[in-house]
Parts: C-alpha cells; sequence; structure tokens
C-alpha cells in the first residue's frame, strides 16, 4: 500500500528566492518544472534523493506557522559538522548541533526564505531510526 514520501508542497511567496535557497544554498536539484502556456515557469519539483521530491509553486501562504500542525521538515545529510560549515560559508544560519538522548540522532536547524524550519538529520550507529530498519 503506502511505500514513502513522495514530496512535500510548499507555497512560497518568491519562486526564485526559494529556487536559489533549496538548490544552490542545500545543494538539491531540480528535477522537473511546470509552466504555463506563455512558458512562465509556475512549479518546479527539486529531488532530494532518492524517489524523494519538494514542490514549491508561487503564491501566499495561508495560513502562518503557528495556525498549523505543520512543524518541520527533515533532510538527512551525511555528515553534520561539515554540512555546518558549508551551509553557513553560503550564509545559511544554523543552529549549533545537538545529539538528542531521544533518537540518538545528530542534527542542526535551518529556516527556508519562507520561515519554514528544517531540520538537518545525521544519524549515528546507535540512531533508533536504523535500529528500528533492522529489527522486525
Amino acid at each position: 500500500m503506502i511505500t514513502g514520501i513522495a514530496h512535500l508542497c510548499y507555497i512560497v511567496r518568491d519562486l526564485d528566492v526559494s529556487i536559489d535557497f533549496y538548490c544552490n544554498k542545500l545543494g538539491l536539484r531540480p528535477a522537473f518544472d511546470f509552466r504555463n502556456d506563455q512558458g512562465e515557469l509556475t512549479g518546479i519539483y527539486i529531488l532530494v534523493g532518492g524517489r524523494n521530491f519538494i514542490e514549491l509553486f508561487p503564491g501566499t501562504p495561508q495560513q502562518s506557522v503557528e495556525e498549523t500542525s505543520f512543524s518541520h521538515l527533515c533532510l538527512e545529510v551525511d555528515n553534520i559538522d561539515t554540512t555546518i560549515v558549508e551551509l553557513n560559508a553560503k550564509g545559511v544560519a544554523t543552529s549549533a548541533p545537538i545529539r538528542p538522548e531521544g533518537d540518538m540522532s545528530w542534527q542542526t536547524w535551518i529556516s527556508d526564505p519562507d520561515g519554514n524550519r528544517i531540520e538537518l538529520h545525521a544519524y549515528t550507529p546507535e540512531s533508533k531510526q536504523l535500529l528500528a530498519l533492522t529489527s522486525k
């Protein structure tokens, strides 16, 4: 039945600014875009990895973060320290890396141009998520 998460869709205030953030700053790759009859860009799919995408469409978000149950997007990274250095060099502010006792994974936090919170998550050999994949 359900095999995974296909994509997360955001309505963004400025499509070009958001594409720059997700592609140029985070290093994700555009997969394909949507264009109207005049050839104008109206949306884009950005490849996160595997078969996972972020979909962006321009518009005015209908709710503030305080009015929705959405909390954050979490993206897996290979090395938390290297990721922080690379993002900071590109002008992306990050929180200090922390390793919560709950899941035993490293994390840092950033926000996209529309204020959506993004957790950057690095698994460790003790991460409960990885252990859950190997136990049945």
